[in-house]
């Protein structure tokens, strides 16, 4: 089993991370950020992947340090938690439609880190969330999972449903990414013989 458990703690937040890549999608999110833990949610659920987040932090100031730390300490668990990545299919897409937005998320479990994330938010918030805030989030786990994301919302009107298209994508790219590839057998995904 693919698992990692991480802790994370500095002057602005505290945050445990358990992980398991072949799960089934069960989750326990406590973040005192309900629309954050609600797209949390979205990858446990459409990745298959059971994960558990507890996070406080200085959310009296903003939410900026506990969403940007909840994404770095998601990628250093996705990191060690899918090992040497042999045997894997290691590229993953998906398309995800939710009314009237589509979102498209491509990845690269490649060893290097690397954002591009195009999401022209209808609004600045939902509700009281900042939605500036998941860049942040993306930012600290491709940084930390060494990982190369494309994330683009293709259209939408809602900025909830913008980024609720983008998370379930998310969620089910990482799928993909993950399963094995039957063909590769014990073969690492690579012309250069790492990753």
């Amino acid at each position: 089993m693919r698992k990692a458990d991480i802790e994370r703690n500095t002057l602005e937040t505290q945050i445990k991370v358990s992980i398991n890549l072949d799960g089934t999608g069960q989750r326990d999110l406590v973040t005192g950020l309900p629309f954050l833990e609600h797209m949390l949610d979205q990858i446990a659920r459409h990745g298959l992947i059971d994960l558990a987040v507890k996070a406080t932090g200085d959310l009296e100031i903003d939410a900026h340090h506990t969403v940007e730390d909840i994404g770095i300490a998601l990628g250093q668990a996705f990191h060690r938690a899918v090992g040497d990545k042999t045997g894997i299919c290691r590229y993953g897409h998906a398309y995800v439609p939710l009314d009237e937005a589509l979102s498209r998320v491509v990845i690269d479990l490649s060893g290097r880190p690397g954002l591009c994330f195009r999401v022209p938010f209808k609004r600045s918030h939902v509700g009281d969330f900042d939605v500036d805030l998941f860049h942040e989030f993306f930012q600290g786990f491709v940084n930390h999972a060494l990982v190369t994301l494309h994330v683009d919302n293709l259209c939408g009107e809602n900025a909830h449903h913008q980024i609720e298209t983008v998370f379930k994508a998310f969620g089910r790219a990482l799928r993909m990414a993950l399963a094995p590839d039957e063909r590769m057998q014990n073969q690492l995904p690579s012309t250069k013989g790492a990753l």
